[in-house]
């Protein structure tokens, strides 16, 4: 499941039939659609020069009164066309869209808008609007999170089932282990209130394992090459990976509240009877009212009230929500994925997740990060370990388990993607307390850093691969070459 928002196709006339209808040029469509993007930006540039470095508050009050719906109403439509704007720039830039929607969330915040025009910021976003908005980015992170658990609970193993299983395992332990040794010394300046050592090893070793799956599998489907070999195992190492991961952090988030060992023991035993209940009778329950029902509106219903029941669940057990939203995706049947479910899940992609990109931007100032000469080389220390984990890690593995080695290397480049997960998982584990406001950046900046060199790396592997043939073919080939075969050796 891709972050990214669907294509809506018309439904085609005959020419020159009733319905037909002639589209608008290309020019005059691209006139309207930027109009209509610009108009919420001018609202924010003319709030800048208005208010330039006033204080938030009485910016708030000597601004436009515009009442609780219309400022409300005035930051969804501020948001959502940043992260429009942000996502196609970064498309035309040759990076997955997630990445210029996270960079809009940030520049919305404190990092860029909050340091330029702090009157604008306080006057577009006043506090009383944070808690709606803070509402539909959580809905959206549940509902996505549902359909994680979908993805997982689909993935199939095709051949090769030891490489596979080797291969995930690697690309889960190799950057945990690197992570957690270099957490060690880092863990008494940047461990937060209830990062006590082990907590905070563990978790940083955890944000490193992570490779994100919905911006992975666009990658894939951008390139061609969702059917090779590297393609298929990349999927299914960061589908384990992420289970996995997801159950590494809930254990560290009980670890982290529980104080009490008597009752961290309890809340882990009823964390584990909730996992066997959703993936034992839950799943059986739900797949024989999915064989007594008909598809309809009902089934976005039952989703609803059961992601919203089971992330209550697990919540009130001290493990995190989303953990409750993916065991209802790993237990909800393949066969009730109709029209209404696949639109609730679209709906949460394209419309709801900006609004935790710009609530993560509120959290994480870049701007407020010294860069020292520590920081700095903490910063790259990270980056490189994350990088090197990912790629070498699983790499090597493919490789000593019979893999041609350009193949190899494309997985573990494809596997260094994190995006969009890691910055929920590091969002979990600053608001737990686990990691302070600086490692919440750095983590950050190395999500961003991760996630962006893939796609120019791949292309500089596919390059390389096409010239190696050409090079050493003695026929030259004609015709288009198909995308899938491009990392053949």
């Amino acid at each position: 499941m891709a972050h990214e928002p669907a294509a809506v196709t018309a439904p085609s006339a005959s020419p020159g039939g009733e319905g037909a209808s002639v589209p608008a040029p290309k020019s005059r469509r691209g006139t309207a659609i930027t109009v209509t993007a610009v108009l919420p930006l001018l609202v924010i540039a003319g709030s800048a020069l208005a208010m330039p470095g006033t204080d938030v508050v009485a910016a708030a009050a000597s601004g436009p009164k515009l009442g609780a719906a219309g400022h409300f109403l005035l930051a969804v439509a501020v948001v959502l066309t940043a992260a429009h704007l942000g996502g196609a720039l970064a498309r035309r830039l040759g990076q997955p869209p997630v990445v210029g929607e996270i960079c809009a969330g940030l520049a919305l915040g404190p990092s860029l808008l909050g340091n330029l025009a702090p009157g604008a910021m306080g006057w577009l976003f006043p506090r009383g609007t944070l808690g709606p908005i803070d509402g539909l980015a959580q809905l959206g992170l549940v509902v996505f999170m549902f359909g994680v658990g979908q993805e997982l609970a689909g993935m199939r193993l095709r051949g090769a089932a030891t490489r596979a299983l080797l291969v995930s395992q690697s690309s889960v332990l190799v950057p945990f282990a690197l992570g957690a040794l270099v957490a060690v010394p880092l863990a008494a300046r940047y461990s937060g209130p209830r990062g006590h050592g082990v907590a905070f090893v563990l978790f940083v070793g955890c944000a490193l394992s992570i490779t994100a799956f919905p911006v992975l599998a666009r990658l894939l489907s951008d390139l061609g090459i969702s059917r090779t070999e590297p393609g298929r195992l990349s999927l299914f190492a960061a589908a384990v990976g992420d289970g996995a991961g997801w159950l590494v952090l809930a254990g560290i988030l009980a670890a982290a509240h529980g104080s009490d060992p008597t009752m961290l023991l309890v809340n882990a035993a009823a964390t584990i009877a909730v996992v066997a209940l959703f993936l034992g009778p839950v799943k059986r329950l739900l797949a024989r009212w999915a064989s007594r029902q008909g598809d309809g509106a009902a089934s976005g219903i039952v989703l609803v009230v059961g992601v919203a029941s089971a992330a209550t669940l697990t919540a009130a057990l001290g493990v995190h929500q989303l953990i409750g939203a993916l065991l209802v995706g790993l237990a909800w049947p393949n066969s009730r994925t109709g029209p209404v479910v696949e639109g609730l899940t679209s709906t949460a992609k394209t419309v709801l997740l900006p609004f935790f990109f710009f609530g993560f931007g509120l959290t994480a100032d870049l701007s407020a990060l010294n860069w020292d000469g520590p920081t700095v080389l903490v910063f790259l220390g990270l980056l490189a370990l994350a990088t090197v984990g990912k790629v070498a890690g699983p790499g090597l593995c493919a490789w000593l388990t019979g893999m041609p080695r350009r193949r190899a290397l494309v997985l573990g480049v494809l596997l260094n993607a994190r995006g969009l997960t890691e910055l929920i998982v590091i969002q979990i584990g600053y608001d737990a307390g686990i990691i302070d406001a600086r490692m919440l950046a750095i983590l950050t900046l190395v999500a961003l850093g991760t996630t962006m060199m893939t796609s120019p790396l791949l292309r500089l592997l596919k390059a390389a691969g096409t010239t190696e043939r050409a090079a050493t073919s003695p026929v030259a080939t004609t015709g288009a070459r198909p995308k899938e075969l491009a990392y053949r050796d």
